[in-house]
């Protein structure tokens, strides 16, 4: 997340350099106040028109999208994009070089440098036989991820100037950090699904055997009582392995948790109790997928099972403001805090379940909003976290069965 929020301040500066370009190239318009005023709202306005198509990543649809917004912070006649084998987009006049693009591109690819291309150069020259064809030189930038060169900004003009060549450069850093942005995107997307298929797999072994032996047990006693399990299990493993969605609603999250506490009821009896303490207006809030119901079954498996005459399970979520608060406690055998804080360091340990959540939370929201927990030796255990009501890029897809 540090990482992530330098690279934004690093786009933003970048952005800011523009200005002083872009401010001797607009025209007077005294209703938005003074030139640098208005330089600095057109420069920001531009290049937040820019960022939205290049968040997908240099994709001939998004470079599409995004060139012409490019073009005009250039303010030159033409402006392509490439990546490291073809052309991407191309806006503005003299089509006719398209497919000179590549060629033109050909050295900054290999060499990483800004480079600037006219009529006299021997390699990738820019010489035309049209003669009223505005594209008489080129300046080309790299784009780059980390220290690799993925692609080219080509800036086309009629005559090269030093803040043009500046101005190009600054430009491509900036298209580069919206690059970086969408694959460390992918970076966190890939590891969250990471995160959930392991969560899955610590899961399902113990609590199907469980499951299907307390099923088992009323088949002859009860029939109607083991149909009932059987739906619960099936609908609780149908949402557990469901494919797509990062994010769920807390009420969907909570109707989980509710078949998996019949089904653990099954096999408990009296032993194991529930109580419920709920806000109905924190329903709607967007959780990541299975970020609650590992808590419960932690606090299960870990704090009532050892447990002699089993206890009581407290599941709440409140409303806290921009925030809702959700926690599950158990007063159950408690657990050594020396020890989950290896266990949340990633250090290992049976709590599996509180690692997994604790890391997707501090991914998708930073690391305020990591796990809470308060517990030791014979004292039982509360798990609390918080999510806020509304982040960017966290919403409720549509999943798949």
């Amino acid at each position: 997340m540090a990482h992530d929020s330098w690279i934004r301040v690093a786009a933003l500066v970048v952005v800011l350099m523009l200005v002083v370009f872009v401010f001797g190239r607009r025209r007077r318009r005294p209703e938005l106040g003074t030139p640098a005023e208005r330089a600095t709202f057109d420069t920001l306005h531009t290049a937040s028109l820019a960022a939205p198509p290049l968040r997908d990543g240099l994709t001939p649809e998004g470079a599409q999208r995004a060139v012409r917004h490019l073009r005009t912070l250039l303010g030159t006649p033409a402006v392509a994009l490439t990546d490291g084998s073809r052309l991407l987009a191309w806006d503005g006049d003299g089509v006719h070089h398209r497919d000179q693009a590549l060629r033109h591109a050909a050295g900054v690819l290999h060499g990483g440098h800004v480079r600037v291309l006219d009529a006299a150069a021997i390699d990738g020259e820019v010489a035309c036989e049209v003669l009223d064809c505005p594209l008489r030189s080129a300046v080309v930038a790299p784009l780059t991820t980390g220290e690799t060169v993925v692609g080219t900004l080509i800036a086309y003009g009629g005559s090269v100037s030093a803040a043009l060549v500046r101005a190009t450069g600054e430009v491509a850093i900036w298209v580069s950090t919206q690059i970086e942005l969408a694959e460390l995107d992918r970076s966190r997307t890939k590891a969250i699904e990471a995160e959930v298929r392991a969560l899955r797999a610590q899961i399902s072994p113990h609590f199907v055997y469980n499951s299907l032996a307390a099923i088992a047990s009323f088949v002859r006693t009860d029939p109607e009582r083991a149909r009932e399990l059987l739906l619960e299990f099936a609908d609780f493993t149908r949402y557990s392995f469901r494919r797509g969605g990062d994010f769920t609603t807390l009420a969907d999250e909570l109707g989980n948790i509710e078949r998996y506490l019949v089904l653990e009821q099954a096999r408990f009896g009296d032993r194991l109790r529930v109580r419920l303490r709920i806000a109905p207006e924190v329903l709607p809030v967007a959780v990541p997928y299975l970020s609650v119901q590992p808590l419960v079954e932690n606090a299960v498996q870990h704090g009532l099972q050892a447990k002699e005459g089993g206890g009581l399970i407290t599941l709440g979520a409140a409303d806290s403001g921009s925030e809702a608060l959700i926690w599950v406690e158990d007063d159950g055998v408690g657990a050594d805090p020396a020890v989950i804080e290896r266990i949340l360091a990633g250090e290992g340990g049976e709590s599996v379940g509180l690692g997994n959540v604790d890391s997707r939370l501090r991914q998708v929201f930073g690391d305020r909003y990591g796990l809470v927990v308060e517990t030791a030796e014979g004292a039982g255990t509360k798990v609390s976290f918080r999510v806020p009501k509304f982040a960017p890029g966290v919403h409720v897809g549509p999943a798949a069965p």
